[in-house]
């Protein structure tokens, strides 16, 4: 999935890869992507993970993983991090959902559930900051149940702001047309429908 997503992004974009497996995505870029990595902890032009001798226990990522750093990289105060985020500044950002409905509503943040420890962070921000919003997640969740759902039965992260969902069997894109099959993996549009709730049309 994170390979397909970074193909995606845009050369020269500016972009903030969500806490979990968006991550992942900062080692899939091709050198000179131009692709300009943004971390709410403060820090533009962020690298792909660091590895053995490069990993610096002060250079992370906001999910704490040790990264690189590339030519020209900035760091930050954490309120001017958020002050990108929330100004437009950002191209796209690439988040983790529990839910995703079919009207672009996001729900990541908490599942609703009393003993759930809700986990907000910047998504908010990034959901409605950014100029695109893409999800990165598994379609059915452990126990089967679709996160490509009619509408979001968990907290709200953002309503209407989900342009694009990269699963493991397929990659949506959302819009006023509805919800269109960009591509799938492994499986057919057909063997998808049957399983999901939610109307699908063939890109």
């Amino acid at each position: 999935m994170a390979a397909v997503v970074a193909r995606d992004i845009p050369r020269g974009a500016y972009v903030n890869l969500g806490i979990g497996q968006p991550t992942l995505i900062a080692d899939h870029f091709e050198p000179g992507s131009g692709v300009v990595l943004h971390t709410e902890n403060g820090m533009l032009n962020m690298g792909r993970a660091a590895q053995g001798p490069e990993i610096d226990p002060d250079l992370t990522n906001a999910g704490k993983v040790p990264v690189t750093e590339l030519p020209g990289s900035s760091y930050f105060h954490h309120a001017d991090s958020f002050a990108m985020m929330r100004g437009g500044h950002l191209d796209v950002c690439v988040l983790g959902a529990f839910q995703v409905s079919a009207g672009g509503d996001l729900a990541n943040w908490h599942t609703g559930a009393p003993d759930a420890i809700p986990a907000v962070g910047g998504a908010m921000d990034l959901a409605i900051g950014a100029k695109q919003v893409f999800v990165m997640m598994t379609l059915f969740a452990k126990d089967g149940s679709p996160k490509l759902v009619p509408e979001c039965t968990y907290p709200l992260t953002g309503m209407g702001c989900v342009d694009r969902v990269y699963t493991d069997l397929a990659t949506f894109a959302l819009g006023a047309d509805g919800v269109r099959v960009l591509e799938t993996f492994g499986t057919t549009v057909d063997d998808i429908s049957a399983r999901l709730d939610v109307p699908l049309r063939r890109a």
